[in-house]
C-alpha cells in the first residue's frame, strides 16, 4: 500500500500524517509506503516546521528527518491513496489527474471535513495534531485488511 499526504507547503499538516500513520503502520507491522507533498514549492527541501516537529515528538513521533517536496503528476499513478488536508489541495490535485483512475486515488484526508492550517496560529498545532493521529487510526483500520 502506497499512501500520499498532501498540503500546501508540505511543512505543517501533511508531515504530521505522514509521520503519523508511518508511525502507526510501523507498529502495526504494515509494509506500507507512505510519503507527503506540497502543492505549492515554497519550502521544497525544507524540514517540517518547528512547531509541527514539536508537537510530534511531544506524541513520540520523529518528523525531524522528513524533507519538503512538491507534488508531482507522476504521484498520481504512483500511490494507492492521496490523501488532501482541505479542498483546495483537493482541487489543486485533481486539476492534475488525467483519467477517472487517478481522480478516484484523491479525497480529503478528513472524511467530510479539511484539516486547518495551523501555520499562522500556532495554538492549532495540538488540536490539528490530535485530529490527524485520529484520522491516522481509523486508516490503520479501514485500510489494513
Amino acid at each position: 500500500m502506497k499512501i500520499l499526504m498532501v498540503c500546501l507547503g508540505n511543512i505543517c499538516r501533511s508531515p504530521l500524517a505522514h509521520g503519523i500513520l508511518e508511525h502507526l503502520a510501523e507498529a502495526h507491522h504494515l509494509d506500507w509506503e507512505i510519503d507527503s507533498a506540497g502543492t505549492g514549492d515554497w519550502h521544497v527541501g525544507q524540514r517540517p516546521d518547528s512547531r509541527s516537529i514539536a508537537i510530534a515528538r511531544k506524541y513520540g513521533v520523529d518528523i525531524s528527518k522528513q524533507r519538503a517536496r512538491q507534488f508531482s503528476k507522476d504521484d498520481l499513478d504512483y500511490y494507492d491513496h492521496i490523501l488532501v488536508m482541505d479542498r483546495t489541495n483537493l482541487s489543486d490535485v485533481l486539476a492534475l489527474a488525467s483519467s477517472s483512475e487517478q481522480r478516484a486515488k484523491v479525497s480529503l484526508f478528513l472524511v467530510n471535513d479539511v484539516v486547518p492550517d495551523p501555520y499562522f496560529d500556532e495554538h492549532l498545532f495540538d488540536p490539528v495534531y490530535q485530529m490527524i493521529a485520529e484520522r491516522c487510526e481509523a486508516l490503520i483500520t479501514g485500510l489494513k485488511d
